[in-house]
């Protein structure tokens, strides 16, 4: 299995001949400050032949992106309830998979959707992928949450947990501020990665996008990743474009 990683939450999973997208994007919006990182066309990434979308927010979905570089008729799975807003934006192959179920991809890939949590209260799910012999979990951009252990005693261990590792904290106009962070910190992320049982956490969701007051990114993560594991959880940093063989 062969994972690349895309820009902010994104990643592509090669396995076998099947090629899966989870939360492909080309773009951060101008009123989040827009990306702090090179963004690239879908295409240059490669062919794919299936989407996953753990949800909604428009730094995890991408419509106009994926039609364009691979046509409207791509497989797009996304959390149930969902298809007749991802059908509105001209994408045609739309499968909503309720949390729990699973469905396969040709071969011996599997993909499961399992509890994620949003920190705005939308619909999320995690996507655990498994081929080849190998299995890795997707968590979108999941604050912690107490689904961990269930997800690890029924669906674990994993070869690599992808999580969100930036803690940020929103201030949107019109919402109360809370000062809490909408998506996991470096510490969390590094315990839950753990409770999974995952051997390797590869941090997502971090860096490219930070646009104080209204989006306000954690600091020192890459530092505070490495003192939470104290050695004990494996962490592999990898820059966009940049791919791990598992």
């Amino acid at each position: 299995m062969n994972i690349q990683k895309l820009p902010w939450a994104g990643i592509r999973i090669e396995t076998g001949d099947i090629t899966i997208l989870v939360d492909p994007i080309t773009r951060i919006l101008e009123e989040f400050g827009g990306a702090r990182e090179p963004m690239y066309p879908l295409g240059s990434f490669g062919k794919a032949d299936a989407v996953l979308i753990t949800h909604l927010h428009e730094d995890h979905f991408d419509p106009v992106a994926i039609i364009e570089a691979y046509g409207s008729a791509i497989p797009v799975y996304l959390p149930a309830g969902m298809e007749d807003a991802t059908r509105a934006v001209g994408l045609t192959n739309v499968n909503g998979v309720t949390v729990g179920s699973s469905f396969e991809l040709g071969g011996d890939v599997r993909v499961t959707a399992l509890p994620s949590v949003d920190g705005l209260g939308d619909m999320q799910v995690a996507w655990v992928v498994e081929g080849a012999g190998h299995k890795v979990i997707h968590c979108g951009d999941t604050l912690w949450h107490g689904y961990w252990w269930n997800i690890a005693q029924h669906y674990g261990p994993f070869d690599a947990a992808f999580l969100p590792v930036n803690g940020a904290v929103l201030e949107l106009p019109g919402m109360i501020p809370s000062g809490q962070p909408i998506c996991l910190t470096p510490e969390q992320a590094v315990a839950a990665t753990a409770v999974l049982g995952a051997t390797t956490l590869v941090p997502i969701h971090y860096e490219t996008m930070n646009y104080p007051p209204i989006y306000n990114e954690t600091p020192n993560i890459a530092t505070r990743l490495a003192a939470a594991s104290g050695g004990k959880v494996n962490i592999r940093l990898i820059k966009t474009m940049e791919t791990i063989t598992l």
